[in-house]
């Protein structure tokens, strides 16, 4: 039997209340994730539990090959069965890693199975769950609705089908499903296929030849994301560049999508430039803002050569750009285009300095117009999320903060938000219970739906 009990991660009574009764039926809005929209509309049923548990999942294949298996049980042409198997193998041990919690979690919510995942269960939980997906002709349409979610944005390119979500409103789903606006691909002129990107916009949108045709053709795609329904977009940047001179940009521009290669000046002098750009156009778009900041990515240029991006290769960054993001915000916040955004900040050694910048630009245009955003990557873990709590309050405000996501390419992922949702009740039912906050459990428990749900459907403007 699993070691899952209803008390699972809440360490007093009051938190116990505070889950049941506030947290644990509250719906869901995932406003970051990775979802493939094809996937969603096809809602085909999935082969077996590989297909739907471990294809794609960079989480997993980390942990595994922090276990030592060999690459083949991981990406390569090992069977999804032995890949499973490994997997089960590899958890088994991993105590303290949130793979060890969410597996298990994931395991009993949607397979209604209860045995403890290691090697010598992993045969009778394939046959469990494989004929647990044959009979209830699991799809991806219905692992969202179990799950209760209201709401997708899934993270699409500039380029990217917007038609595919029109397919899927007509699908009648119970959920709908948004696209949120990336221009990274555009933003990235370092990239070695930085010219084909340029060409893949300029097929949608006219010919590209200076970095106002540029600006004109991103202008133009976020407005038919935005009749799509969009209201969020994403950047993602290791550090915040400290440049928004625009004729340095330009000229970086011009040899990046001529296929010429770019210093890295060159790359900052783009970078800065077009994170300004595309924060003034969302302002002006009503388009919220999820910034990035902190990953270092593709450390191993072995690995990226033979799997590509996106396969676990990426680490922690130590660059410090808050000097930069307090310089950006402020050029912004003067020209009245400072837009709603939520930070995300991956390294936790920036966490009270980000708290505190983002104390210098709120407004009364929103509760909380800057959001720390939750714990994210490699602090969406019980560590990770428990200090994020603690330095919200400290110098935040907890009531206004729109709550958790997935960030995740797997449709098993819903669980993440009951995951986050335990630690935030047992984290202000402990402050109760010491007599450090109200003991009106009511009071609190509107923060946790809040938290959970509402503030996120208030922040993005959902109808």
């Amino acid at each position: 039997m699993s070691y899952l009990k209803d008390d699972f991660l809440l360490s007093n009574k009051t938190a116990e209340i505070l889950y049941e009764k506030y947290a644990k039926d509250m719906p869901i809005i995932d406003y970051h994730c990775h979802l493939p929209e094809k996937e969603i509309l096809a809602d085909e049923r999935f082969e077996d539990i590989f297909s739907v548990w471990l294809k794609g999942d960079h989480y997993k294949w980390r942990l595994m090959r922090n276990y030592g298996i060999n690459e083949e049980y991981i990406t390569g042409n090992k069977s999804n069965k032995e890949k499973f198997f490994a997997y089960c193998e590899a958890l088994a041990t991993a105590f303290g890693n949130p793979l060890y919690h969410w597996s298990q979690i994931e395991l009993k919510e949607f397979f209604n199975c209860d045995l403890e995942i290691n090697a010598e269960n992993a045969e009778s939980i394939w046959d469990w769950c494989n004929e647990y997906i044959r009979v209830t002709e699991m799809t991806p349409s219905s692992l969202i609705e179990k799950s209760r979610v209201n709401y997708v944005f899934t993270t699409n390119e500039i380029f990217d089908d917007l038609s595919t979500f029109e397919k899927i409103e007509k699908k009648g789903y119970k959920f709908k499903v948004i696209p949120a606006f990336r221009a990274d691909k555009i933003m990235n002129a370092d990239a070695k296929d930085y010219k084909t990107s340029i060409g893949k916009l300029e097929n949608l949108t006219g010919k590209i030849n200076s970095l106002s045709d540029l600006e004109k053709a991103v202008e133009k795609r976020l407005k038919e994301f935005v009749a799509a329904g969009t209201c969020a977009s994403d950047i993602a940047l290791e550090y915040v560049p400290d440049s928004t001179d625009r004729d340095a940009a330009a000229a970086a521009f011009k040899k990046a999508a001529s296929g010429e290669s770019i210093t890295r000046a060159e790359t900052d002098a783009f970078k800065g430039y077009f994170t300004y750009f595309l924060m003034k156009l969302y302002a002006a778009n009503g388009i919220r803002t999820e910034l990035h900041v902190g990953a270092m990515r593709n450390n191993n240029g072995i690995m990226l050569a033979k799997l590509g991006l996106d396969t676990g290769y990426d680490s922690i960054s130590e660059r410090d750009s808050i000097n930069n993001m307090s310089l950006l915000f402020d050029k912004l916040n003067s020209e009245g285009a400072l837009p709603r955004t939520i930070i995300f900040n991956l390294n936790p050694k920036m966490n009270a300095e980000i708290m505190t910048l983002i104390g210098c630009f709120q407004s009364d245009e929103a509760k909380g117009k800057l959001q720390y955003g939750p714990a994210w990557w490699f602090l969406d873990n019980k560590v990770g999320m428990r200090k994020h709590l603690e330095d919200l309050t400290a110098t935040g405000h907890i009531g206004t903060f729109v709550g958790m996501l997935t960030d995740s390419r797997s449709f098993l992922s819903y669980p993440r938000h009951h995951y986050f949702r335990r630690i935030l009740c047992d984290y202000l039912g402990e402050l109760a219970e010491k007599g450090e906050i109200t003991a009106d459990m009511d009071l609190i428990g509107k923060v946790i739906k809040d938290v959970s749900y509402n503030n996120a459907v208030n922040y993005f403007g959902i109808k």
